[in-house]
This record gives C-alpha cells, structure tokens and sequence, in this order.
C-alpha cells in the first residue's frame, strides 16, 4: 500500500488529530500496543489508529494522534514520519 498523505490535521484540547485515510474506508479501527510503541518512538504519548480496509485482508493507518501543544506544520511532519517507519 502506498504511503498515504495528510488529508486533514484537527487540534483539541489533548491532541493533534493528523487524518491520513478517511474513517469511512475501514470495517474496524483499533489502537494496537505495537504501533502505539512506533509512535512513542517519534513523539511520547502518540497514539496510532490503524483500520482493516474494507473488501480486503490488508491493515493501514488510518490516522496519528500527537499530544498537545503542537503545531499543525510539525504535527503533519511528525505523524508522517510515524507512518513511514509503520510502513517500512
């Protein structure tokens, strides 16, 4: 699968919400143990959603949560760099 580009960054009061792939493209979306190790890698306390796609067998992050504070510029770069590790 592709590396998935940032559709969207959404902040609140706890996290940066970094969207790679709409929620609507999975059956189920989980927050594995192992991916939340690849985030804490990058940025402590990341939090990595990953779905099953719909129609297949294949898993994909489907988004990055960064704790605040964080700006949307660095958010978008540090999620990116989770998912490239997630995927390589």
């Amino acid at each position: 699968m592709a590396q998935p580009t940032v559709q969207s960054v959404d902040q609140s009061d706890d996290y940066v919400h970094v969207r790679f792939r709409s929620p609507d493209d999975f059956d189920e979306i989980r927050t594995p143990d192992w991916a939340e190790t690849v985030g804490d890698s990058v940025v402590e306390g990341a939090e990595v959603r990953t779905g099953h796609t719909k129609g297949s067998d294949d898993w994909a992050v489907q988004s990055v949560l960064l704790p605040t504070p964080v700006d949307a510029d660095t958010a978008r770069e540090q999620a990116t760099r989770i998912v490239s590790k997630i995927d390589s």
